[in-house]
């Protein structure tokens, strides 16, 4: 097989089963889904934790397929794959070679953000595809400076930032490499268009933020917990690196199987090594020293997409001393690690009964809507609520209210009725319990 038939071939294979196993073994979809899926109901340029891209996709998947479970895991799974294909784009540009750029790839199965966390389709699932795009044509823009490719990449990036914040940190790390080598080869680049654009597709969530009291921003800040000791600026740095460290373990078991030792040659003159490290190890680095200066606590998936090319640094770093002869031990202990993942979150989902994909979503649906018609209530209606009981409500019903999220612990239904008139209904008189 050719190398390209053979990716293509791990591309569909990953596809399928990161599809199937979840499909097949959780009885609900997992919380971020339901949440992207209550927010895409009621689609606006933000919402109370993200800006909108996520929802929006997840939207575009629901006006197509429904309420089918399986087409949200698909939905993430073909946002790894699209980020794993810009992976091996710019693998063979760096590399020159098709093997080691699809070696780079192959060698992200060891980390478990891309395999066993993937089917559950959220900000950082999203993240993905605009990282490796962005990665791919911000390197296009510095070889070949063609006013196509820094359109695509305004777009592209702006796409990225809508998805999730912490995408600043790859734009950071480019725009760092961007100047160094503009100056240093004293070029006229066409950065100001990609710049221009970026700002257009952020515009309009700028716009709600101010009207929103920078809500999302809010929280984000929230979520990285308070300072409740000047030891929490040593103390999370430490415990981000210690999981870092834990994450990584699976990939170097797979790199070092490959190489002969550990000799390398750096060159800081190397433009390529240099925008390997400004968009791989400076990204890493910041989002580091952000916990160190604001005692903040780096929750450990917001580092999905920051892994992307690391395969290709390190083989970029070592394809000298790859030993073509352990290959064929690098495939056996590959093809392991690759089926291990999928039956563990099998056998984890099957076997552990208290998780949030063995909800009742289904049954409880069907419940409201069956005490709905007996209560004599109209097809249009909407309901508020938190993200997850509203959000498996909007989600299962067949008559796909919007779903309008609130800081309240109530469920509440606001049906409409023939004078246009919306009549407040609690669903927690009809919801059983058992089925909370």
């Amino acid at each position: 097989m050719t190398t390209n038939r053979l990716f293509f071939c791990f591309l569909f294979t990953h596809l399928m089963i990161w599809t199937l196993v979840p499909s097949i073994t959780n009885h609900n979809l997992p919380l971020d889904t339901i949440e992207a899926l209550a927010w895409g109901s009621n689609l606006d340029w933000g919402f109370n934790k993200h800006p909108p891209i996520s929802a929006l996709m997840v939207k575009i998947f629901y006006q197509i397929f429904g309420a089918q479970d399986w087409a949200y895991y698909f939905l993430s799974q073909l946002f790894v794959i699209i980020s794993f294909y810009f992976v091996f784009k710019l693998s063979k540009e760096i590399l020159s070679d098709k093997k080691l750029a699809m070696l780079s790839v192959l060698l992200l199965e060891g980390i478990y953000f891309y395999n066993f966390t993937s089917p559950e389709f959220n900000v950082n699932v999203c993240t993905l595809p605009f990282w490796a795009m962005t990665s791919y044509y911000a390197y296009k823009c510095i070889k070949n400076n063609l006013v196509k490719d820094h359109i695509i990449l305004g777009i592209i990036a702006g796409l990225g930032f809508l998805s999730k914040y912490l995408f600043i940190y790859l734009l950071i790390g480019i725009k760092v490499f961007y100047i160094y080598h503009i100056k240093k080869n004293n070029l006229r680049s066409n950065y100001i268009i990609t710049g221009i654009i970026f700002l257009l597709i952020l515009t309009p969530h700028l716009i709600w933020l101010l009207n929103n009291n920078f809500v999302t921003i809010t929280y984000g800040l929230k979520r990285t917990g308070e300072i409740k000791s000047y030891l929490d600026h040593f103390i999370l740095p430490s415990i981000f690196l210690g999981k870092q460290i834990g994450i990584l373990f699976p990939f170097f078991i797979l790199l070092f199987i490959l190489i002969k030792n550990l000799k390398i040659n750096l060159s800081f003159k190397d433009q390529n090594l240099l925008y390997l490290l400004c968009t791989i190890i400076l990204p890493i680095t910041l989002i580091f020293f952000t916990s160190v200066v604001l005692g903040a606590k780096i929750r450990t998936m917001w580092m999905t997409p920051f892994y992307l090319f690391i395969g290709t640094l390190f083989v970029y770093l070592f394809q000298s001393q790859i030993d073509i002869n352990k290959f064929k031990v690098f495939i056996y202990v590959f093809i392991f690690l690759f089926l291990l993942s999928p039956l563990l979150y099998g056998y984890i989902s099957i076997t552990q009964k208290n998780k949030r994909t063995d909800y009742k979503g289904k049954q409880m649906a069907r419940t409201v809507e069956n005490k709905l018609k007996e209560f004599g209530f109209p097809n249009t209606f909407r309901i508020h609520g938190d993200e997850w009981i509203a959000g498996n409500l909007c989600y299962h019903l067949k008559s796909t209210p919007k779903c309008v999220i609130s800081t309240s612990n109530e469920v509440v239904l606001f049906a409409i009725n023939d004078q246009g008139i919306y009549r407040p209904f609690a669903l927690k008189k009809i919801i059983p319990n058992s089925l909370k």
